[in-house]
């Protein structure tokens, strides 16, 4: 006896559209159907977005039969919640779909079994000769591999920060150990202060991979220690819109606002009995080179200021060393009224509003 092949309307239904649509689109389908790069068409006609078109190749990359496919939602395929910013991912498709503008996404799909996969996702429109939406569009690039790369270098980025911290602590154990016996207390308390804040400022850097971080986020790493965002005290103002700043600068500004800071705990305006005030500001200026920042630390309320003797370290990294890692010009002012230090730096095009 031959066997009866029983199909469900939906199915008979999405036979029809495939047909149709290759009738319409005759060259464009014959073009699609032998391209590598996995695609599929859905019918913009029905609010549902059902699926009249998949090639060999989003069949290879799904593991799906054509038949599977045909009728069942674009959602069908997707891992809905799967990963961070897996709902704005899903709302973007749900716009393009809806008759929003084109959009290209990356979404967490499922293979055929559950398997899970990420794929870069471009949606596009397709009108008919009288100008009208008839079908979605979209292709799909797998970016599996890419993705379990990713993975593999930010667990090595970890492991490699996880033991840059412990070496910094390595550091500031030895120096107190070496140096007990032979140096003054304070001095050993002070280096140890300034590995410590080095290594903050590592820490929050391989929070965000090594890639950049934000000028507040390092202020408010570095002043912490000193009552930065302490409620109680209100004797820091940070004022200017954020920018991204580079590993490299993030460091080197993370060690000026700390010596700043130690400075103004031991004489300045964060002394003991004073009720002073530290405004840290900056404005971006353009310049022929394509713009600068200029950032001011600015004391107020402390005892009154005398010009030091001598050049301390801090004194000496600031406008030393810290001016050259910067590329830019460091001044520090010792007025009676409150230590000024002025930073003005190439605006580089990596640092963004």
């Amino acid at each position: 006896m031959s066997t009866i092949t029983v199909k469900s309307h939906e199915q008979k239904d999405a036979e029809f559209e495939v047909e149709s649509f290759r009738k319409d689109l005759g060259p464009f389908v014959a073009a699609t159907e032998r391209t590598r790069l996995p695609m599929v068409f859905t019918d913009a006609k029905d609010v549902e977005n059902p699926i009249i078109f998949a090639n060999d190749s989003f069949l290879a990359m799904t593991g799906y039969d054509r038949e599977e496919l045909l009728g069942k939602r674009f959602s069908f395929v997707m891992a809905r919640g799967v990963g961070s910013g897996s709902g704005s991912a899903a709302a973007q498709v749900d716009a393009a779909l809806g008759g929003g503008s084109d959009c290209t996404v990356e979404i967490a799909c499922r293979r055929k079994g559950g398997v899970l996969f990420w794929a870069a996702v471009y949606i596009s429109a397709v009108h008919d000769a009288a100008g009208e939406v008839v079908q979605r569009f979209a292709s799909f690039v797998d970016l599996t591999s890419h993705r379990r790369e990713e993975d593999r270098l930010r667990f090595m980025l970890d492991e490699l920060n996880h033991r840059t911290q412990n070496t910094l602590a390595t550091v500031q154990a030895i120096a107190a150990q070496t140096f007990r016996a032979v140096v003054p207390r304070d001095v050993i308390d002070a280096f140890q202060a300034r590995i410590l804040a080095l290594s903050k400022t590592h820490g929050l850097l391989g929070r965000t991979n090594w890639d950049a971080v934000s000028l507040r986020d390092t202020i408010d790493q570095a002043l912490q220690p000193f009552g930065l965002n302490d409620r109680w005290d209100g004797r820091f103002s940070v004022e200017g819109d954020d920018l991204t700043l580079q590993p490299k600068t993030a460091l080197t500004l993370a060690m000026m606002f700390h010596e700043l800071a130690t400075n103004a705990t031991a004489y300045g305006a964060l002394a003991d009995g004073a009720e002073g005030r530290i405004v840290i500001a900056w404005k971006v200026e353009p310049s022929a080179q394509g713009g600068r920042m200029r950032l001011q630390w600015e004391e107020s309320g402390g005892p009154p200021v005398t010009p030091p003797d001598r050049k301390g370290f801090g004194s000496r990294l600031i406008e030393g060393g810290l001016a050259q890692e910067l590329d830019g010009e460091v001044s520090l002012d010792y007025r009676a009224a409150g230590v000024i230090c002025e930073v003005v730096m190439p605006l580089n095009p990596a640092m963004s509003r």
